[in-house]
């Protein structure tokens, strides 16, 4: 059998992982030998392997996934995971020229006299006007060696930066450093985007985010040049965040800061902090959670189980498992003239007050046009009502944070009338904890949260100052008179039903969705089981499995028309069924298959049905227009005078990639 041919992404994956193993053995080698006599061909080699790392980055950033030979699941994400894993090499090399470097070279700073500066001011100017007599192959020389000095000059000798660690911090990818709280960290490097080369007690390196660090008290002697850069990056530490992408939403001006200066929306609002998270990929998307998790040995499923017996899912239980219901939010403020509102939703995850530990599920918000700043939800409607606009939700978490609740983040999508600009606005953000002190599950009833400004790392911010600037006195008359000025969103926590408490415990550990579409992911999840745990030759087979169910499921959970489609055609054909037919599972599931195939699947791949744009209603009206022709039509119908339009075929559309889409 020939071997297969190897796409550009894998080509440099495999020189990454050569350039690695360099990497590994010159800095085993320059460490037993202790530095003695053999430094220059060091830092020869170090420089040779940061010009790899180099041109492998650029070749990197060129490829595309138009120039694979075959199909690549991930392919955005794999190439991400290469960036990293090449930026931790440089930084391994970085670390590895400051231990070469001889002393002399690492010595400076306060310490030394006037009159030696001077001198080597005088060294320099001689040096250099000795280098514009050499030729071209001198000078190419020369600049390598400034390079190399001009990054040991950016690294701080160890000791004179130390920092203490101000909470635990895990580390997600290569390269990343686990420390824990009141640690003690030398930082060797910093970086502007936020994430500094720390080394531990234990002479463990790795990046940290700077967010998670405070100067440490014995080094209160440094320079007055480091001790005011310290005093700055402190004052900004309760704007930052372990992510780039809420880094950027406060610090960066954009067009929120603009709207902000001029008068056109509250100073509380803030860039949507979910909305960034979402438009990042699909680590935040329920197609991502719906997908089985494999164990730490990569042979197995850690939440995925089939009952012999009962061929059915079998069911987990999960530390948090409950429905919820949005019912309104009042008094919240709405944007000023220039700005026009396209959508008013809410966005709803797990939290545990530093990360998101769940997927993000979006509810749309309706309101009256007589008054705007009251919110509503699950409108009354003919018909079935819209997934999106269903205030009945569903949460499963199994984290064990202390912490652990929901996040709500009330947020509106605009448009900038003079510019045409579209973003999408934060107007502030509520949080439920699940858990007391004693760590008891809080009780289930209604309750109302005060909506806070800002995002939901900066604290004791208001969504509009200009309603309490005003207030005087203290007495629970005026305390009442304020309170009904105060954003607020009303919900109720419910206990789920028998029914409802066995589905959710045949889904996901982690999931948040909508109560309506419950019974479509436990189908999905029987048959996830089905092939995966019993349809396959042997557990450790991973070869590409024919499903086209399995493989474009996923891509229904993130369109929300198009789960409502496959909802009210599942509906249909239920009601057609028996009652004995309801509780024959085999059945059932080939049902659901063919119905999936005859209505959704043509659908999802159809020519005729515009790519999803959120809050665009042109674009809205045109899908819906063609997902209610193909329900009143369906594809099978077509005569060979007038048939569907499709798009490309792509073999993903047919395979399931086991590896790819487990998390």
């Amino acid at each position: 059998m020939p071997p297969k041919r190897q796409g550009p992404l894998q080509t440099v994956q495999r020189e990454t992982d050569d350039i690695k193993r360099q990497v590994d053995s010159l800095i085993k080698d320059a460490r037993l030998s202790g530095g003695s006599g053999r430094t220059e061909a060091y830092q020869s080699r170090c420089i040779h392997l940061q010009n790899l790392v180099e041109e492998t980055t650029r070749k990197l950033k060129k490829l595309t996934k138009a120039d694979e030979p075959a199909p690549v699941g991930n392919y955005d994400q794999r190439k991400m995971e290469e960036e990293c894993r090449l930026r931790g090499i440089e930084e391994k090399l970085l670390v590895l020229v400051q231990e070469l470097s001889p002393p002399q070279k690492r010595e400076g700073g306060p310490h030394r006299s006037s009159q030696a500066q001077e001198d080597e001011e005088e060294e320099d100017s001689s040096e250099e006007d000795s280098e514009e007599e050499e030729s071209v192959e001198d000078e190419e020389e020369v600049d390598e060696e400034d390079v190399v000095t001009k990054t040991m000059e950016q690294i701080p000798e160890s000791g004179t930066a130390t920092y203490m660690v101000i909470s635990a911090f895990k580390g997600e990818q290569e390269g990343d450093l686990t420390i824990q709280m009141g640690e003690v960290l030398t930082i060797l490097s910093k970086n502007e985007d936020g994430w500094w080369l720390a080394q531990d007690s234990k002479g463990s390196k790795g990046l940290v985010p700077k967010t998670y660090l405070k100067r440490y008290s014995d080094q209160d002697e440094d320079d007055d040049e480091e001790a005011s850069e310290d005093e700055e990056l402190e004052s900004k530490r309760k704007q930052s965040s372990n992510w780039d992408s809420v880094r950027r939403a406060i610090t960066e001006i954009d067009a929120t800061d603009v709207l902000s200066a001029m008068g056109a929306i509250p100073a509380g609002f803030r860039s949507s902090t979910l909305s960034k998270l979402l438009n990042e990929g699909i680590t935040y998307r329920a197609s991502h959670y719906i997908q089985p998790e494999l164990s730490q040995s990569k042979l197995s499923f850690k939440d995925l189980f089939r009952d012999p017996d009962t061929g059915k899912v079998r069911q987990r239980t999960a530390r948090t498992s409950l429905t919820l219901t949005l019912w309104s939010c009042k008094s919240i403020p709405t944007p000023g003239v220039g700005v026009q509102v396209l959508s008013r939703h809410i966005r709803l995850c797990a939290f545990d007050g530093t990360q998101v530990l769940s997927n993000i599920h979006t509810i749309r918000a309706t309101c009256q046009a007589n008054n705007v700043k009251t919110w509503s939800f699950s409108p009354r409607m003919t018909g079935n009502l819209p997934s999106l606009l269903d205030g009945d939700c569903f949460l499963r978490c199994n984290s064990d944070a202390p912490e652990l609740g929901i996040l709500f983040e009330l947020g509106v999508t605009y448009i900038r009338n003079s510019t045409g600009e579209r973003g999408d606005l934060s107007c502030g953000w509520a949080f439920l904890k699940l858990f007391d002190t004693n760590g008891a599950p809080v009780p289930h009833r209604t309750y109302e949260l005060l909506v806070h400004g800002g995002t939901p790392y900066e604290k004791d911010i208001e969504v509009d100052p200009s309603l309490t600037r005003g207030a005087t006195g203290t007495g629970m008359f005026q305390q009442m008179m304020l309170s009904r000025k105060l954003p607020k969103l009303f919900l109720k926590l419910k206990s789920p039903n028998v029914r409802t408490r066995s589905q959710l415990s045949a889904l996901p550990d982690t999931l948040v969705g909508s109560l309506s579409s419950i019974h479509l992911l436990v189908l999905h999840r029987q048959l996830l089981a089905d092939i995966l745990l019993m349809d396959r030759a042997t557990m450790q087979n991973a070869d590409l499995i024919c499903s086209p169910l399995l493989a474009t499921f996923p891509e229904i959970m993130d369109q929300s028309d198009l789960l409502d489609a496959l909802r009210k055609s599942w509906l249909e054909a239920e009601s057609n069924m028996k009652r004995s037919e309801k509780r024959d599972l085999p059945l059932l599931k080939r049902k659901f298959v063919r119905v999936y195939m005859d209505n959704m699947y043509p659908l999802l791949y159809s020519a005729d049905l515009p790519p999803p744009r959120w809050a665009d209603e042109m674009v809205e009206n045109q899908r819906a227009r063609v997902i209610f022709n193909s329900s009143l039509e369906p594809f099978h119908t077509h005569t060979p005078d007038s048939p569907p339009r499709h798009q490309a075929f792509d073999i993903s559309q047919l395979t399931y990639d086991l590896l790819c889409m487990a998390q």
